[in-house]
């Protein structure tokens, strides 16, 4: 195997990289100036030691805890819980939330053998023991995985004062009734919201 073939390979193991896309992309690079591909091969060797997870949220982070975490300007009675650590990003970049997260690792997947011990669930009832949250917000995917998780926190806490709540999920903006699936179709009809006159 040559070096092309060799960081094609390694390139479609990226998520929602397919081969064709990792050719592309190992030509590109090839193509590039070689600063580029030495700054990037740089970025990428040294990226283990300088990104950490977060000791209280778990996400992603260059200083223990995260700047998040030790935003006094932050609302610590909402905690959100997201399934990994882009998800806070792309959170934070929507400029509404502006609470505390707890990220998950992973969801709940039986059949590919994930169950609950192997995600933070734990470290996020010990939060919930410790921290002065009221109401814990469940942005988790609309998946089977993402509800089956959802659920199995939700009974966990239903015997709490704490409030669960869950992002609300349904047609997109600028959608079409037309297009739109069965699933989606149902959970916007329960999570419709009344209109302000």
């Amino acid at each position: 195997m040559d070096a092309i073939d060799n960081l094609v390979t390694l390139l479609s193991r990226l998520p929602g990289i397919g081969k064709k896309s990792a050719q592309r992309l190992a030509y590109h690079i090839l193509e590039a100036p070689r600063s580029y591909s030495s700054a990037l091969a740089g970025s990428l060797s040294t990226l283990h030691d300088s990104i950490k997870r977060c000791s209280v949220c778990g996400g992603f982070t260059e200083t223990d805890p995260c700047p998040i975490c030790t935003d006094p300007s932050r609302d610590a009675s909402l905690l959100c819980v997201v399934e990994r650590s882009q998800d806070v990003r792309v959170i934070e970049d929507a400029r509404e939330y502006r609470g505390m997260f707890h990220v998950l690792g992973g969801l709940i997947a039986p059949l590919d053998g994930i169950g609950p011990d192997d995600l933070t669930i734990g470290a996020l009832l010990a939060r919930l023991r410790n921290d002065r949250v009221r109401e814990l917000i469940l942005a988790l995917n609309p998946t089977v995985e993402g509800d089956t998780t959802s659920l199995y926190i939700q009974n966990l806490l239903k015997d709490t004062a704490l409030s669960v709540t869950r992002l609300a999920s349904g047609l997109p903006v600028g959608g079409d009734l037309e297009y739109a699936d069965r699933l989606t179709l149902a959970r916007s009809f329960r999570g419709r919201v009344p209109m302000h006159r």
